[in-house]
């Protein structure tokens, strides 16, 4: 039986109060999973032949590492905090650049080369290599970003440690998320993909491609390098028929475009950028 799973029995006995949460064993397994997240050795979901896969049992850790904690004083130069999780600290080995005010709670993995601007990185989250989290951005519990992805200012990428089956958003490789974006409820943004501003996607939201002559419609995933704009759709209600947010399709990302380029770039393509 390997670590993984020999941990994996204990967290399911003890989230399901089967044996006691401050046995050693529980202790043990509880911080080195944590530790591991942070290290980035272990990952809350990870793609399986091409499926993403989320472990359940890590969830389970990050709420049982909450309930063995306790609030103490935590200082970041002349701040204060009062909190159970501590600060993730940097010593420059790390390799990525943290601009204050980013925040990063210990249990969530900073990828070599990514930059920090003034964000917020919640506990079990995992940011891949060379990934920009622009000014305050936030990125949610358990939430998978990529590398080489940029998350504009103000994107909100959303969190879930419960319930406990659900899944976490991902946010594959390449991924450009524009300004004001908000991605929750286990939504996969698949590789390449460009989402332009104010773009709102839950697991409900429909996703249209117009592309075509006729509508493809996705729900909680977009294609890969689809580039992705704020629509509406227009749905009947008992007062009459009214136009409710979606998100449309409107071209791909081509091979000769550059991963890196811009957002506008990208929507430049589509004669809709500036």
């Amino acid at each position: 039986m390997t670590l993984v799973d020999s941990r994996e029995k204990i967290i399911n006995d003890a989230f399901a109060e089967k044996i006691d949460l401050k046995q050693a064993e529980v202790v043990q397994s509880v911080t080195s999973i944590i530790s591991d997240l942070d290290s980035g050795s272990l990952r809350v979901a990870s793609k399986v032949n091409g499926v993403w896969e989320t472990q359940t049992f890590i969830k389970q850790a990050i709420l049982l590492y909450f309930r063995l904690q306790k609030n103490a004083n935590i200082s970041a130069g002349d701040l204060q905090f009062f909190d159970k999780i501590p600060i993730k600290r940097w010593n420059g080995s790390e390799g990525v650049r943290v601009v204050p005010h980013a925040v990063v709670r210990y249990g969530s993995h900073i990828g070599k080369g990514a930059i920090l601007m003034p964000s917020y990185i919640n506990i079990g989250a995992f940011v891949g290599e060379g990934t920009m989290v622009d000014t305050w951005a936030t990125v949610g519990s358990c939430a998978q970003i990529g590398s080489t992805v940029h998350l504009s200012g103000g994107v909100g990428i959303g969190g879930v440690l419960e319930p406990i089956q659900a899944s976490p958003v991902i946010i594959e490789d390449h991924v450009f998320v524009g300004s004001r974006c908000v991605v929750v409820e286990g939504v996969v943004v698949e590789e390449g993909a460009v989402l332009g501003a104010g773009v709102v996607l839950t697991s409900s939201t429909k996703i249209l491609d117009v592309t075509g002559a006729e509508i493809i419609s996705y729900q909680g995933r977009v294609p890969k390098n689809a580039v992705v704009i704020p629509g509406t759709t227009p749905k009947k209600f008992p007062a009459g028929e009214f136009g409710v947010p979606c998100a449309l399709i409107i071209g791909q990302r081509t091979a000769q475009t550059d991963k890196k380029t811009s957002l506008t770039q990208a929507l430049r393509d589509y004669t809709l950028g500036g």
